[in-house]
């Protein structure tokens, strides 16, 4: 028998948007550059050689996040231990959002997410490093 799938990724997301903070590129660059603010690239790998990255992010794939977040992993990673600000982005601001309210409940504050990713940044004419040339 087929899955039926309860709630969709619209309303998961939906749902992450209506509990974090949502940055709007504008804003998001207000606080580019700022050393209390973090902004952490969920993008996969390939994403960020295809279309480059937004200069000083700390990259985080997705899926370590969680793992990267708590202290008593064996992944974790001390950029999650500062007291900063954290903003989360992705390429389209999907797994962004579900990724704010992850971080945000587990204890990690505050944090915010950017509005339409790495792509609304990108489009609005923001700062990115372009992508390494390829080898070969």
């Amino acid at each position: 028998m087929p899955q039926t799938i309860t709630k969709g990724y619209k309303a998961l997301v939906a749902e992450a948007e209506s509990r974090i903070e949502t940055l709007s590129v504008a804003e998001a660059q207000a606080l580019h550059g700022r050393d209390e603010v973090v902004f952490v690239d969920l993008r996969d790998p390939r994403e960020l050689e295809r279309e480059g990255r937004m200069p000083g992010a700390f990259h985080c794939p997705r899926g370590m996040l969680e793992f990267w977040i708590d202290p008593e992993s064996p992944y974790a990673k001390p950029v999650f231990q500062e007291d900063k600000r954290f903003v989360f982005f992705c390429g389209g601001g999907w797994r962004s959002a579900l990724a704010a309210q992850a971080a945000q409940e587990m204890g990690l504050k505050p944090v915010a997410h950017l509005a339409g990713g790495f792509g609304a940044w990108k489009q609005a004419g923001a700062p990115v490093e372009p992508p390494a040339p390829r080898k070969g």
